[in-house]
């Protein structure tokens, strides 16, 4: 059933691959979007997207890769204006077949929710934490010092959510690897913060939709299967930089004012010492952590 409200814009990078899952998936779902905007931020633009869902397509290509965020706007602001719900997802995600309907039926029933985002799974089966606490100051110290050494400690714990029980809950922010956000709130503080290249858009987004009163809910009836890093990967040791170049400029919102000057001078230096121990050390990050 095609969907006269929602649209979908989805952002690749180098992502050939896998676009023939993620269309044949969004193809069998109950609810399909009436306009899919494909961005693509590497330099070789993809074909056949037509042939792999429906004629009508739209892409648009960014070869200067502007970032996830950035080229995210780009595609919704294509949509057609009476697109009121917005799917923002990366390519390398399945969908089941009442993913959208269970993330739409969300949106519409809690009015005071601007952003909804699915139980996502790995390719494993396992359950990826893809609704979190936003890291302050003790939950991501916490986190950054110990998340890999001592996984169940209790500001990793914290941060990265719990995910027990069935019924949706509001939580801080869901993860941009797939989201479905109401179009007046995204458009209500100008969508992502094309200052993010990568990493942490997700969370500064959902930290300003709460600033301006509205919600993130994470919808554990709408599953998605997401693989992860397929863009990534290969340029894992450059990422590890930009991560934590995400995390101070998030971390500077977050602790803002001349009260917090002092802090944000020692936040940016320990994310600078971490920066060079972490590939070393910690491995490197996922898509979406």
């Amino acid at each position: 059933m095609k969907n006269s409200g929602i649209g979908l814009v989805v952002i690749g990078y180098a992502s050939q691959e896998v676009w023939p899952t993620f269309f044949e998936s969004l193809a069998a779902s109950s609810v399909i979007p009436e306009a899919v905007v494909v961005v693509e931020n590497s330099a070789v633009a993809p074909t056949g997207l037509a042939d792999l869902y429906v004629p009508g397509v739209t892409l648009i290509h960014l070869p200067e890769n502007p970032g996830y965020g950035s080229g995210a706007n780009a595609g919704v602001a294509a949509l057609p204006a009476h697109c009121s719900r917005v799917i923002i997802c990366n390519p390398d995600i399945i969908w089941q077949r009442e993913s959208i309907a269970e993330l739409d039926k969300a949106l519409n029933d809690n009015p005071t929710v601007g952003v909804a985002g699915p139980k996502t799974l790995n390719d494993d089966g396992s359950t990826y934490p893809s609704a979190r606490a936003f890291p302050g100051i003790r939950i991501g110290i916490g986190h950054a010092l110990l998340g890999e050494l001592w996984k169940s400690n209790p500001w990793t714990s914290k941060y990265l959510g719990e995910y027990g029980g069935s019924a949706p809950r509001i939580v801080d922010w869901v993860s941009g690897a797939c989201l479905m956000v109401k179009r007046v709130s995204f458009e209500a503080i100008d969508g992502f913060d094309s200052g993010y290249f990568m990493f942490f858009e997700d969370v500064d987004l959902c930290f300003r939709l709460k600033k301006h009163q509205w919600r993130s809910l994470y919808v554990p009836h709408a599953v998605i299967t997401h693989s992860g890093a397929h863009s990534t990967g290969p340029k894992m040791a450059e990422m590890v930089k930009v991560h934590h170049h995400s995390a101070e400029r998030f971390l500077f919102k977050l602790y803002a004012g001349p009260q917090y000057w002092l802090l944000r001078q020692l936040l940016r230096a320990g994310l600078a010492m971490r920066s060079l121990i972490a590939p070393k050390r910690y491995g490197t990050p996922s898509a979406r952590d």
